[in-house]
């Protein structure tokens, strides 16, 4: 395998969500090698209680404490988190800290410096796959105290974290706010084990309680009939446990639509559906811990209860605590003290040397020697002189910046530094020091800043900070790690928080950046916040929430972004097969299963526009499509980018739009000559036959105006003029309407008698065509043109053109109507809708002829008959 590759065995396991983790011990020095331990669940306990530990020789595991670490899988990934363990757990020599580890094939895990392990995967067989999967059993919490009105609590996903901030505790706050905070962020934890629940507590200030005997380090089986307690006697629940479903439940959200239990009331019960993360369980956040209460009650039983169990076991304890002592938890700490004396003693033989030396140069009486022993003394001077004024002036700046940071100027030693740096950029002890004096300093007001949300304030501080560090590259990387903490503040803070939505087509670049500038090395990362940390204390709290918001990205990463991308995928193929209709299923689909997913909104308005531009482009209906064009605004990306292929291939050009417009102008201000000609002058392309058509329809309207102004006065010239006005488009055919406007006034009466007239007809036509059961999908398909099409699409298109033709003389009379015939319209022009769509979505079946022939047949605007007067 190359360097940096994937073990063959972890990607496949990774494709096949079905793995096995091996912990292979490795060799230490004489004793007896250990078993290998295979981890088959998503959850392994690893602790002094915990099996197979137990089994293990009592030396082996005196530096693991009784709750020591989890190993977990999470999407498919293998994590490592310390409890807060006394000796620690180290990946490859990296100590884990607050925030679980990545663990992956190879790698060394260590817990307490003495269990060490090499990391393998191996993909499980396929039998023994599908043998062990087992559905999860629904876990429903009956409260036991009627008086509270606690709604009871159907869990139907695993792990589930009782927490004060989720909204199944934290809607109780307002009428029993010390309660609640009874409960801490991270309290206990539900999960599945093989096909057992266990209920695990995870360190928490007032305890978990199961039958009243509350929880030690060990996580415990539930079982039905089970009370559980959270931090009191408040939140009290019996355990029942429901037979798990045949199928599955796809729908992910917290308000889920479960089978009725007994036990429960569905109307008041509180469904949990989706499954809470390891990555956030296991996070050790001891600053979140002084949020919670002290529960005396609680503690006074546990207490008592101790105290009934083990006897006189208690004294013991006392004692030991009194000795200051942790059992196997200990470390030895006297090394530092005996290096210290080692140190000194080498140095008072080195002065003790040179002392003696000394003497015996000056001993004795003779001249000799002793000009000798002076001329040597004035030597050794001169010579130490010189050493000592070189070592003084070597270690004057960093002594000279230790000074001042041990005083508290933080701004004189920064300066200091900053001058001597330029001179001397390598020098890494004076540059460490200036970063510490740099972080002292500035760090205390620039989180200040950070915490108000005055974050323009906090990139100007962070900004100065980068000016005084010019010439330390050291100060420069610790300043770039409070950049990513300021922008991942500053992201979270603007959605509205970690549990905000997440807007499609907006957030998921802001998040793959964070995560990615994170991903790029993350233990050198944590590292360097770590040391910043230990600079300044005040900032672990806002180190810890920026973890915890990191996590939560890392989780929206895997489920949201991912959701998202498919989304996309989806909506762009669909698009490419020119299918908008299937989208609005799947729209609605992905807005049931993701609750927190946003932006979809945009999404729906630009299939909207996308599917009548379609339409209209597919149905051939120039004027409709090109009124659809002028209005499209498309905010998506796979809308924007669809819509200009659309533009490019199949639209009218720029230039024929363009051209359109100064015919449209023209037409409506009566400039029928300059209208017609610039139809005529329209060169060739794909969409000459509908600009074809309209040419013909405006010389058709122009002789008809023609005729009707030769025979004014004659004895028919009222029908004719009103079967023409009835003929006019009231947006385009404006000039046209005015002319006339006069002599229809004059006949107003009649022209809404003619209104009603042609709507009573499109009321008949209508109804003759529902009769005869509309035209169908085998007619449609029909390899030519038989009678019983030819009949339903004129019933319909004479039906279409009536109710049009009506509507239109309302409409211009401004005159009142029935409101039937609103509807009658909007019921034929969607049936014409839907005709004209179907036989379009046939065009790789039928010829290409005999689609165009049936779909004029049917009508629409384009090919809708104009009455001659």
């Amino acid at each position: 395998m190359a360097d940096g590759g994937t073990p063959i065995a972890e990607a496949r396991a990774t494709v096949e969500s079905a793995f096995d983790v091996l912990l292979s011990p490795l060799a230490s020095g004489q004793r007896p090698a250990l078993d290998a331990i295979r981890i088959v669940d998503n959850l392994f306990a690893i602790g002094r209680s915990e099996a197979p530990f137990t089994d293990y020789p009592a030396e082996r595991i005196a530096r693991l404490s009784r709750r020591h670490a989890r190993v977990f899988v999470e999407h498919g990934a293998i994590y490592v988190a310390d409890l807060e363990s006394k000796n620690g757990t180290t990946v490859n020599g990296i100590a884990v800290r607050q925030t679980p580890a990545r663990v992956r094939a190879g790698d060394e895990l260590c817990f307490g410096g003495e269990l060490c392990y090499r990391v393998s995967i191996e993909p499980r067989a396929r039998i023994v796959a599908a043998s062990s999967t087992t559905h999860a059993p629904a876990l429903l919490l009956v409260p036991q105290r009627d008086d509270l009105e606690l709604q009871p609590i159907e869990v139907q996903a695993f792990p589930f974290l009782v927490s004060k901030a989720d909204e199944v505790f934290s809607r109780y706050k307002d009428r029993y706010p010390h309660q609640v905070n009874y409960i801490s962020r991270r309290h206990a934890h539900i999960f599945l084990k093989g096909s057992e629940l266990y209920v695990e507590d995870l360190g928490s200030t007032n305890g978990t309680f199961v039958g009243g005997k509350r929880l030690d380090e060990s996580a415990l089986p539930l079982a039905d009939g089970d009370v559980v307690a959270f931090g009191g006697d408040h939140f009290v629940y019996r355990v029942t446990l429901q037979k798990p479903p045949e199928n599955e439940p796809t729908v992910t959200q917290l308000l889920l639509n479960p089978s009725v239990d007994e036990a429960a009331d569905p109307d008041k019960t509180t469904f949990v559906g989706a499954a809470h993360s390891f990555l956030d369980i296991f996070c050790v956040d001891p600053a979140r811990q002084r949020e919670d209460e002290i529960n005396e009650a609680a503690h006074a039983s546990s207490a008592q209860a101790r105290r009934a169990s083990s006897g006189g076991g208690a004294a013991a304890g006392v004692a030991k605590g009194a000795n200051g002592g942790h059992g196997a938890d200990s470390v030895a700490n006297g090394s530092d003290n005996s290096l210290g004396a080692s140190v000194s003693k080498r140095r008072q033989r080195r002065w003790r040397l040179v002392a003696s030396e000394l003497g015996k140069a000056f001993a004795g009486d003779d001249r000799a020697g002793m000009r000798r022993a002076a001329a040597w003394g004035g030597v050794a001077v001169v010579l130490f002189g010189s050493m000592a004024l070189a070592l003084y002036l070597r270690g004057s700046p960093e002594r000279e910046v230790k000074n001042l940071l041990a005083s508290g100027d933080y701004t004189s030693a920064v300066k200091s530094a900053k001058s001597y740096l330029a001179s001397h950029p390598a020098d890494t002890k004076v540059s460490a020091l200036a970063s510490e004096a740099l972080l002292k300093g500035r760090l205390p007001g620039w989180l200040n800043a950070l915490q108000k949300a005055q974050f323009e304030q906090a990139d100007a501080m962070l900004a100065d900070m980068k000016s005084l560090s010019a010439n330390n590259v050291d100060a420069a990387s610790l300043l770039g790690e409070l950049k990513w903490v300021g922008d991942l503040e500053r992201f979270v803070a603007g959605r509205g928080g970690v549990e905000a939505p997440i807007h499609m087509y907006a957030d998921e670049a802001t998040i793959g950046g964070l995560l990615q500038r994170w991903d790029d090395d993350p233990k050198s990362h944590q590292r360097a916040l770590d040391r910043i940390a230990s600079y300044v204390p005040v900032f672990s709290e806002p180190y810890a929430q920026a973890m915890s918001h990191l996590r939560k990205l890392e989780s929206d990463d895997s489920v949201y972004l991912a959701a998202i991308e498919r989304l996309d995928g989806t909506i762009r193929t669909e698009l490419a097969r020119d299918k908008p209709a299937a989208l609005p299923s799947v729209l609605d689909d992905y807005a049931q299963r993701y609750p927190r997913l946003a932006g979809l909104d945009r999404v729906r308005d630009d299939l909207r526009q996308y599917t009548a531009l379609l339409e209209a482009t597919l149905a051939r209906e120039l004027t409709s499509l090109l009124s659809l064009m002028k209005a499209a605004r498309f905010s998506t990306p796979p809308f924007q980018e669809q819509y200009r292929q659309l533009a490019a291939t199949r639209l009218p050009s720029s230039d024929v739009i363009q051209r359109l417009d100064a015919v449209a102008q023209a037409w409506k201000r009566g400039d029928a000559q300059q209208a017609l000609a610039g139809l005529q002058s329209m060169p060739a392309g794909p969409w000459s036959d509908m600009l074809a058509a309209e040419l013909a329809r405006k010389k058709a309207l122009l002789s008809q105006y023609s005729d009707l102004q030769k025979t004014r006065g004659g004895k028919d010239y009222d029908q004719r003029l009103l079967s023409f006005y009835a003929s006019l488009d009231p947006s385009a055919d404006v000039w046209f309407a005015h002319s006339i406007e006069k002599d229809v006034a004059a006949l107003h009466d009649k022209a809404l008698a003619r209104a009603q007239d042609l709507m009573l007809r499109a009321q008949s036509l209508w109804k003759q065509y529902r009769a005869s059961g509309s035209i169908g999908g085998t007619q449609r398909l029909e390899a030519g043109i038989s009678p019983g099409f030819r009949n339903e699409a004129r019933l319909l298109s004479d039906a279409q053109t009536a109710a049009q033709q009506g509507m239109r003389i309302y409409s211009q009379l401004k005159a009142d109507h029935p409101a039937d015939f609103d509807r009658l319209l909007a019921d034929i022009e969607a049936e014409t809708s839907l005709q004209r769509r179907s036989l379009t979505e046939l065009r790789m079946v039928l010829d290409p002829g005999l689609l165009k022939a049936k779909l004029a047949l049917i009508g629409g605007e384009q090919s809708e008959t104009r009455q001659s007067p």
